[in-house]
């Protein structure tokens, strides 16, 4: 669908997010020719730079992050034409003049004001937009993650910003949703018959989904110490996958549709318990160690550390659905800085065989398992058991496996790119509505809790590793293993 002539204002233009991932997403966009030839990118910060001056941050901090693939100087330079710089303040209403002086006044444009700043600015900048008659009717907002600190702040930015904008205008952006991958298990699901009858109780053994890193938290430490984990990875990113992998199959996949069924398996989580508070949770900080062969400190020695900081850089959860479909599969949760390795991935695991009729015994057989790869390189992989050349019936593990960049040719597309042209669309799928926000909150909430009322010290993991053995344990409890210790040697 082709876009409309629009008017695309970043908050916090000049900041890490637009450096390294917007502005480089817009430009691919506009190469691939996509946005409308008048539509302005208009990026908002406190520095006093002339446009000329901003140009010259761009190509300083935004430039390196475009896939050279893609980068050509001519249409560098002609994207670079459609950026406007405003300095304002951007919680003072009084400031903003020069904002109002750069947008074209047609009340047929689209307005997109992306809040690429931290969450207690968002309703601030949301009534000083009100005040200054800038929110129209054919403006949306960008509201970036952590959408609030706990239950109550997030209602509160819920409310703040309703107050400006209908629901309707309102996009919550989880950029894994972007994720081609992602996008390829809804269409995995319900794009085929294969799958749906195996996608129960009845089949599956438990699902594991991980994100991992192999980075400490670089620059981002002031952040990071305020939020840990839990807030950063855990109640958004980690929580919508599993919503993907869980939800029933919804009428269509027009917006409301989608997230309603994403928010009954919210609704559908367990809630916590004092025992399962205390079992079924482990968090973890990462202390010195090695990262592809070179030595990395600890959390607590990183620049501008709290020595005696207990924010967590690790969490795993093992959480349970309670719904026909669910009932009794445990799903295991995970994220984590510094570990062995950098990936995301979905691993659904299915129930072992109950017997063997072949030579070797029942127990020397591999669950099939379905493996939905995120990152480094998206794909899928089904694992099965096949026989080996030769004489003689002996079995061992085979994959299958679907790479996208292997099998689809057309240019690959960055989760950022999809969801902004989403956002200039108006189309909001893959976008959380304000009821999915508050009910991941309900859930996460009693971990946070109880971590403060507990105060015990997150347990302590080398860098270079896959965290805690504690998290270990969580799983083997249930005779199970994550996927990276079950793989044969």
């Amino acid at each position: 669908m082709a876009l409309t002539d629009f008017d695309l204002v970043l908050f916090g233009g000049g900041g890490d997010l637009s450096m390294r991932k917007l502005i480089p997403a817009m430009y691919a966009r506009d190469r691939a020719g996509d946005l409308p030839p008048n539509a302005q990118i208009i990026c908002i910060g406190r520095q006093s730079w002339s446009d000329a001056e901003f140009i010259n941050a761009l190509n300083e901090n935004a430039r390196p992050h475009i896939n050279e693939k893609v980068f050509a100087q001519a249409s560098w330079d002609k994207f670079c034409l459609r950026v406007r710089y405003v300095s304002l303040d951007a919680t003072d209403a009084t400031t903003y003049q020069p904002l109002n002086d750069v947008l074209r006044n047609d009340a047929a444009l689209t307005r997109v004001f992306y809040l690429a700043t931290p969450p207690t600015l968002f309703a601030q900048i949301c009534h000083n937009l009100s005040e200054r008659g800038l929110a129209t009717e054919n403006s949306r907002v960008v509201l970036e993650k952590p959408l609030g600190r706990d239950l109550a702040s997030a209602k509160q930015i819920n409310l703040e910003v309703g107050q400006v904008f209908k629901e309707s205008q309102i996009f919550r952006i989880d950029h894994y949703l972007g994720k081609e991958a992602v996008q390829n298990l809804l269409a995995l699901r319900f794009g085929n018959v294969l799958f749906e009858p195996l996608w129960r109780r009845e089949w599956i053994s438990d699902v594991q989904i991980t994100i991992a890193e192999e980075i400490g938290v670089g620059n981002r430490m002031g952040y990071y110490e305020t939020s840990g984990a839990l807030r950063d990875m855990m109640q958004n990113h980690l929580l919508q996958l599993l919503c993907i992998v869980a939800m029933e199959p919804p009428l269509s996949v027009t917006p409301d549709a989608v997230r309603d069924e994403k928010l009954k398996v919210l609704r559908s989580l367990k809630p916590f318990t004092p025992t399962t508070l205390a079992k079924n949770i482990v968090r973890g900080q990462y202390r010195a160690g090695h990262v592809e062969g070179k030595a990395v400190p600890a959390y607590r020695q990183e620049k501008n550390a709290d020595p005696d900081s207990n924010t967590e850089t690790f969490v795993a959860v093992k959480a349970e659905i309670d719904t026909w479909r669910w009932a009794g599969v445990p799903f295991y949760l995970r994220t984590g800085k510094r570990m062995a390795d950098q990936l995301a991935e979905i691993v659904v695991r299915f129930k072992a065989i109950p017997h063997s009729i072949f030579a070797q015994s029942t127990n020397s057989f591999q669950p099939n398992c379905l493996v939905i790869r995120l990152q480094p390189d998206d794909g899928l992989q089904l694992n099965l058991m096949a026989k080996t050349p030769g004489d003689g019936m002996r079995l061992k593990p085979v994959e299958l496996e679907l790479d996208f960049a292997e099998t689809f040719k057309a240019p690959r597309m960055d989760a950022y790119e999809r969801l902004l042209l989403d956002v200039l669309r108006g189309q909001l799928t893959l976008f959380m509505r304000s009821d999915e926000l508050e009910a991941a909150w309900e859930w996460v909430e009693p971990v946070l809790r109880h971590w403060e009322q507990e105060g015990n010290e997150p347990l302590p993991y080398a860098s270079g590793t896959w965290g805690p053995a504690a998290a270990s344990a969580l799983i083997g409890r249930d005779g199970l293993q994550w996927r990276e210790e079950a793989l044969p040697e």
